[in-house]
């Protein structure tokens, strides 16, 4: 910003004018959502603090998970791994509503808080829980809840937002944790098929990577290659977990491994106090912080429930293998909130323009990233061939529109 800059007050006729360093100070604030929203795309779902948890009816939106055409096994209890995650909780219902007995592990099964929903699904369904304790850090900590079970779906995974060291915080976390699960499988005779979820961070770092692959597409052949400890460690770390997970079970011959690779994930969480970083994100976008507009970051979305589907599908197909993209449709930060202008456009302050790319690339010392950063992320199309879970898993996706719309109602329900 060379000079003033005038801005309206949104009354006829008046206008306040802004010096350099004012208007300076405005673009930082109103652009930090830049940082946040890249973080977010590059690094996955998360988990990040918020209100306390409750639980609420799945009346309002669609609470099932198609399982037609799945032949799953009620004969044997399934571990699952960070059971009241937002994930975690989809893929519990699931398998509950088809009559299945599941282990499921959490950090405190004492806490009632944070297990209130799963009780009461389990109410609800058919299947039998089972709550045991499991903390990914510790040795053998999964021996117990791991009894007696033909399948292992590993929805948990370690994080550290905020880290000063990225090997210590980062990316020992993830590999111990891979470690320690696959481990306790090895002490499990019973085992035979592990379903770990992965991302399609392990398959590509920025977005720029993509225009380098067979096609510019992305497919289950891809990995990331360009993250670092120095450069996108998280996932750097989520690469690492899974290879180790692959190098692992190439040296046994008793279980086989499947991933799921989720694009970011979207959707309604079973429980009211969701602590994935999607909501966040969302909540961003409806309540007037991006009102002067979004990134275009190439992203692919996908719905939660059918993320459950695909897990429970490579659980129990028998020819279920190797590594499945879970994408509903390819986008962008500002397209995709721009499909809540039907439904939402007169009652929220929605953004309306996409911020151009020089003006985020300007900003980027400022916000705390660096311009190459920028440059490999901002403006470019991500393009995720999903049609091996559609053809082999048989996941039917549902339209990002329809996502996005249930989550939000909710979001907006849940605030009062």
């Amino acid at each position: 910003i060379a000079g003033p800059r005038a801005a309206s007050t949104g009354r006829p006729g008046v206008r306040l004018v802004l010096g350099p360093r004012e208007a300076a100070s405005v673009m930082t604030r109103s652009y930090r959502l830049i940082v946040k929203l890249i973080d977010f795309v590059s690094l996955g779902c998360h988990a990040t603090a918020m209100r306390p948890p409750e639980t609420h009816s799945t009346d309002d939106f669609d609470s099932t998970i198609d399982l037609s055409g799945i032949p799953v096994d009620t004969s044997s209890p399934v571990m699952v791994t960070g059971a009241t995650g937002y994930l975690g909780s989809w893929v519990t219902k699931g398998l509950l509503d088809a009559g299945v007995t599941v282990h499921a592990t959490v950090r405190d099964p004492q806490n009632t808080s944070k297990v209130a929903h799963l009780n009461r699904i389990a109410e609800q369904a058919p299947g039998t829980m089972r709550l045991f304790a499991g903390d990914l850090l510790q040795p053998d900590s999964y021996d117990q809840a791991m009894e007696g079970c033909t399948v292992v779906i590993h929805t948990a995974s370690p994080f550290i937002r905020a880290v000063d060291d990225p090997q210590r915080d980062l990316v020992a976390p993830a590999l111990h944790g891979t470690r320690n699960v696959l481990a306790g499988i090895g002490r499990t005779p019973s085992v035979t098929r592990v379903v770990l979820t992965s991302s399609v961070a392990a398959m590509y770092g920025d977005a720029a990577d993509i225009e380098g692959y067979p096609g510019r597409i992305l497919t289950e052949t891809c990995w990331n290659t360009t993250s670092s400890l120095s450069h996108e460690p998280y996932p750097y770390s989520k690469t690492l977990a899974e290879k180790e997970a692959w190098r692992l079970a190439s040296k046994q011959d008793r279980w086989r491994l499947v991933t799921i690779n989720p694009a970011m994930i979207l959707g309604p969480s079973l429980n009211s106090a969701p602590t994935s970083e999607s909501f966040s994100t969302i909540r961003m976008m409806i309540d007037g912080t991006a009102r002067l507009g979004a990134p275009r970051v190439g992203i692919s979305v996908v719905d939660v429930r059918e993320v459950a589907q695909a897990h429970i599908a490579a659980a129990f197909l028998p020819d279920a293998h190797g590594r499945y993209i879970a994408s509903a449709e390819d986008t962008d930060i500002f397209a995709l909130t721009s499909t809540l202008l039907p439904r939402f456009g007169r009652s929220l302050p929605l953004p309306r323009r996409a911020l151009p790319r020089p003006v985020v690339v300007a900003m980027a010392p400022r916000l705390g990233q660096t311009r190459t950063y920028i440059r490999r992320n901002v403006g470019y199309v991500v393009r995720a061939d999903a049609s091996r879970s559609r053809l082999e898993l048989g996941t039917r996706y549902r339209p990002a529109q329809t996502s996005m719309e249930e989550m939000v109602e909710q979001m907006l329900t849940q605030q009062g």
